[in-house]
């Protein structure tokens, strides 16, 4: 039986065709290497390359985006990261980018989230519940910065178990991360088994009953919205020529491989 699941941010992953489907439809390409348990994915321009590849270690870096060649931006994604959340990032990827650069900050501090800057221009906002974050912050040794999304527990000891981290390069577009920020505080429910849930006591689920076809019937328009989205995006865009294949594909399958 499925059930309504709110938040979703504590929900579990969820399926991950509802990331990589909904890619393929926008005309991603698939090079799969069938003796390697991955899948990978590379946009229509050869210019971006996705990755999933699940490790024993649920908190690791599942997914992997980035811009090709080298020297371009990244994220990545845990295994525990549920599946609506990452789309927020996927599916931006995939639309026109805005002509504005979106305000990041403020989606969040609309949904009642602080927001935190100090003096060396480190950001950071705090959802309600105290254990879910998103920051921008400084490296210590550098004045790079780095964006990570975060949800941990505490443990009582006075450490926290992690649940689920997302990274992100600086140089990610600021629409890819808007995109993921409005997914984070969506509070629209997301459909998950009664017993799928790690965390039980974390979310409320609300019995629906078993409505397969109508899941599928709203899987089917996602894919049929990704379409949609892809077919304007191209056109948005000047012909450029045939791009080079090689080096998304070979970054992609080799960053995997050497993992």
């Amino acid at each position: 039986m499925w059930c309504d699941t709110t938040p979703r941010h504590l929900a579990d992953p969820g399926d991950p065709r509802h990331i990589t489907q909904a890619l393929r439809a926008a005309g991603w390409k698939n090079f799969d290497d069938p003796d390697f348990p991955h899948v990978v994915l590379v946009s229509p321009d050869y210019q971006h390359s996705f990755v999933l590849e699940p490790t024993p270690n649920a908190y690791g870096p599942w997914w992997r985006i980035a811009s090709t060649p080298w020297g371009g931006w990244h994220a990545s994604f845990g295994g525990n990261t549920p599946v609506e959340i990452i789309a927020g990032f996927t599916d931006a990827l995939v639309r026109t980018p805005p002509e504005a650069e979106p305000d990041i900050w403020s989606t969040l501090r609309t949904a009642d989230w602080t927001y935190e800057r100090d003096e060396r221009g480190s950001e950071q906002a705090r959802h309600p519940d105290g254990i879910t974050t998103l920051e921008r912050r400084a490296n210590l040794t550098s004045e790079h910065f780095a964006w990570t999304a975060e949800v941990a527990l505490p443990t009582g000891l006075g450490g926290h178990e992690r649940l689920w981290q997302a990274h992100f390069d600086d140089r990610t577009p600021r629409h890819l991360l808007a995109g993921f920020a409005a997914a984070l505080v969506d509070p629209a429910p997301v459909s998950r088994g009664r017993y799928d849930v790690p965390h039980s006591h974390l979310v409320t689920q609300v019995d629906r009953g078993a409505q397969g076809e109508q899941l599928a019937a709203a899987h089917e328009a996602r894919l049929k919205a990704s379409r949609a989205a892809a077919r304007k995006a191209r056109r948005s865009t000047a012909p450029t020529g045939q791009p080079s294949t090689g080096p998304a594909i070979e970054a992609a399958t080799s960053a995997s491989r050497s993992r």
